[in-house]
This record gives structure tokens, C-alpha cells and sequence, in this order.
């Protein structure tokens, strides 16, 4: 099994491309409210397209399921407290 490691990030700092990798800085909202670098996200450039594909599939779920949730609650009775999102997971 490999060694995984979670980084948050809200944002992506810098991105560039060298020598057929790309490198993505990801950020992170400091308390001050500017980006601070969280870790870098470093891709060989032939598998930068399937990941972008995969990013946007992964929102066009996201996108359907907000709109299947709004949908349910509109359906609801005015009175219905709102529900509160949770998490899911595709695939």
C-alpha cells in the first residue's frame, strides 16, 4: 500500500510547465485572506488532460446532484426546514 497524504487547498497559486511536467502550487486561504502555498501538485504533462477530465466529470456530478437536492426541496413544504448538504462519493 503507498503512503497517501491529504492537502487542502482552495486555490491554485502558480502553474507551470517544464521539461514535460506540469506543476500546479495549490493554495490555501491564509488568516489574512491572501493564498498561501499548501503543496504542489506535480503531474507528467501527457496525463494532465485525463485528470482535467476527470475534475470536470467529478463537478458535472456535483452540479447534478445540487440541482437533484434543490429539486427535492422545492417539492417540499414551504414550513420543511432546509437540509443540510452532506457528503457523497462517486464511483
Amino acid at each position: 500500500m503507498t503512503d497517501t497524504r491529504s492537502i487542502f487547498a482552495d486555490g491554485i497559486m502558480d502553474a507551470s510547465v517544464h521539461y514535460g511536467v506540469a506543476r500546479l502550487t495549490l493554495a490555501q486561504t491564509g488568516a489574512d485572506g491572501k493564498p498561501v502555498a499548501a503543496g504542489q501538485l506535480v503531474v507528467p504533462l501527457v496525463q494532465l488532460p485525463a485528470m482535467a477530465n476527470g475534475l470536470l466529470g467529478l463537478l458535472k456530478q456535483v452540479e447534478a446532484r445540487m440541482k437533484e437536492q434543490q429539486a427535492q426541496q422545492g417539492a417540499a413544504a414551504p414550513e420543511a426546514p432546509a437540509a443540510v448538504p452532506g457528503s457523497f462519493r462517486f464511483g
